[in-house]
């Protein structure tokens, strides 16, 4: 199974959210047909109905993959839609938080192929991470396709297990918005040490974007990042001594926050 699967038997997408919406627009910008697409969306946005794809008509008999961009609350009444496809050839793909492999495949029908992802919000703008983990009737071509389908948004791994995606949920999933928190941390830090509250907001986003842009371009490892910005005694080092305290630093309190949300995602997957 490749691309030219889904050129030839389609593809539908089941929720053009924000989600299904960058995922489209990565399809469509790497060259996928418009005519292989078959999107259901009950209120589509005025992008979407220019794009040219099939909205909410009648679906191929036996599209390549069906992926599944609904919130997790809305699946059981969304399924029932994509039902008569299971048990079958079409692969369905799962970007839904906390709803298992064994409970897709229960709603589609035994014997269907399924690939569960966990994506982050970084996907709206090309530069997500998602991990994918497929069940025993997805085939390592299949798999791959979905890998490639991801890839559209941004990075993808694959997990060796689906017990690690409450793992990757609370880092990746959930990570961006300790990120955004630090962009606010920090700022209100700067107002305390005497800045305008605008310019402190300007400095620590600044900061931070470009923090990242550079862990991500660089070949060196975040902690050599970290020394390079670090003179010994100087005012790097001072803030770092706080930061990397043992006992109520930086790693301490964000390993209790990856806990917490992990230990919430098993809870919500139960």
């Amino acid at each position: 199974m490749d691309m030219r699967d889904i050129a030839q038997r389609g593809i539908v997408l089941l929720g053009c959210g924000k989600m299904g919406s960058a995922l489209l627009e990565g399809w469509l910008k790497t060259g996928l047909p418009v005519a292989s697409v078959h999107v259901l969306e009950p209120a589509p946005s005025d992008w979407l109905k220019a794009t040219g794809v099939h909205l909410n008509g009648p679906l191929p008999a036996t599209p390549a993959m069906a992926l599944l961009a609904v919130k997790p609350q809305m699946m059981g009444a969304a399924l029932p839609r994509l039902q008569a496809l299971g048990g079958g050839g079409t692969v369905f793909v799962s970007i839904a938080a906390g709803t298992s492999l064994q409970a897709i495949e229960d709603a589609l029908g035994v014997g269907t192929p399924v690939v569960r992802v966990m994506p982050n919000t970084p996907a709206a703008v090309g530069r997500g991470i998602s991990a994918l983990i497929g069940n025993a009737r997805v085939s390592p071509d299949a798999l791959a396709l979905a890998q490639q389908l991801m890839a559209a948004v941004g990075e993808t791994v694959l997990l060796d297990s689906e017990s690690q995606m409450d793992a990757v949920t609370a880092v990746s999933g959930s990570g961006p918005a300790y990120v955004f928190h630090l962009i606010e941390a920090l700022a209100a830090a700067g107002v305390a040490q005497g800045l305008p509250e605008e310019m402190a907001t300007r400095l620590a986003r600044a900061t931070v974007c470009g923090a990242g842009e550079l862990a991500h371009q660089s070949p060196e490892s975040a902690a050599q990042l970290r020394i390079n910005v670090t003179s010994p005694g100087g005012t790097t080092a001072a803030a770092l001594g706080v930061l990397m305290n043992e006992t109520d630093g930086f790693a301490p309190l964000l390993a209790r926050a990856v806990q917490a949300a992990a230990d919430r995602s098993r809870e919500l997957g139960q």
